[in-house]
């Protein structure tokens, strides 16, 4: 009778957490260790998309809406978004504050349909921009800090330059204003040599903060076991990762889908349970855009809407939950 009754509530359970959202099943975010995990201390792998730069005249803004967030949530399955945001190219956010208004469409997006949300500032020179990137945390932290689904992603590629001298006073700057606003909040910080260079950040990690993790990011035909390994090393050695950006093709963006090699890094982010945003929700004339060139910007795609990475990105971010359980 009572393993009866256990079976019963067991399933039951597993009912109601059917129609839960990611956020309602996992709450808010933080580090233990090398992991992030959900407010019930479980290590969590979010898999999901990046928009393209916001910047406008781009071809990548008109995605910035909220009927594009429901259909990847709802078809995608996807359970995180990446608003990238623009910043010191030509009319992102320093020269066309619109771009922030886009960028709020999304996280309010995010936030009515139970999604993470990645609130990216995408720039390469992140250091020469402290100041205004400061200011618009601190925007963002208070409008939508007491909001689980929030992350902050504070540079998204560094290009070569050092971690020591020029990243990491960098975030620390800018997360100390973060942390006078929202205490808990997950914060992403990029690393050296386009966000390649973890293994500098496991050697010197920013400290007396909590809830810091640090970015990897990877393209699947340019970057392989050479880049595995270092990312490797990083875990091993204790720092969180987030893949906040990956694509199936060249670094470059172009060129072929790289099956293999995709599927070697699927299993790589499986076995450490690392979250992951594709690049990207676009249909620009390039390999990594999920969406053929006049695909609609409202949603509702069909497969014969997806570039072949789209089609196969699709796959993935639907049957992550069910592939990792198989890995681990």
């Amino acid at each position: 009778m009572i393993k009866h009754l256990l079976l019963f509530l067991l399933f039951f359970i597993n009912f109601l957490s059917l129609g839960q959202s990611p956020v309602e099943k996992n709450g808010n975010l933080s580090v233990q260790g090398n992991m992030i995990v959900n407010e019930k201390g479980i290590p969590v792998s979010l898999a999901g998309c990046s928009l393209f730069w916001s910047n406008t005249g781009w071809g990548g803004a008109k995605f910035y809406n909220k009927d594009v967030v429901k259909w990847l949530k709802k078809d995608w399955r996807a359970t995180i978004i990446r608003a990238a945001m623009g910043v010191e190219a030509k009319t992102g956010y320093l020269d066309d504050p619109s771009n922030k208004e886009r960028v709020e469409t999304v996280v309010e997006a995010a936030i009515e349909n139970g999604m993470y949300v990645l609130i990216d500032w995408h720039s390469h020179h992140a250091e020469k921009y402290t100041g205004e990137a400061i200011e618009f945390f601190k925007g963002m932290a208070e409008k939508y800090g007491e909001n689980p689904n929030v992350i902050y992603e504070i540079y998204n590629e560094p290009l070569e330059v050092s971690w020591s001298k020029t990243v990491k006073p960098y975030a620390e700057k800018v997360i100390k204003e973060i942390r006078k606003i929202d205490p808990d909040n997950l914060i992403i910080v990029g690393t050296p040599n386009w966000s390649q260079d973890v293994d500098s950040a496991a050697g010197n990690p920013v400290t007396g903060y909590k809830n810091i993790a640090y970015t990897l990011h990877f393209y699947a035909a340019s970057h392989k076991d050479f880049l595995m390994k270092k990312a490797q090393y990083a875990i091993d050695k204790g720092l969180p990762l987030f893949v906040t950006e990956w694509g199936t093709v060249k670094a470059n963006g172009h060129g072929k889908v790289d099956y293999e090699s995709t599927e070697k890094w699927m299993e790589f982010l499986c076995k450490n349970k690392l979250s992951h945003c594709n690049w990207a929700i676009n249909n620009k004339h390039e390999g990594a855009s999920a969406l053929k060139h006049k695909t609609s910007a409202t949603g509702n795609w069909k497969d014969s809407d997806l570039t072949p990475s789209g089609i196969f990105v699709r796959a993935i971010i639907r049957g992550w939950k069910e592939r990792c359980n198989k890995s681990n």
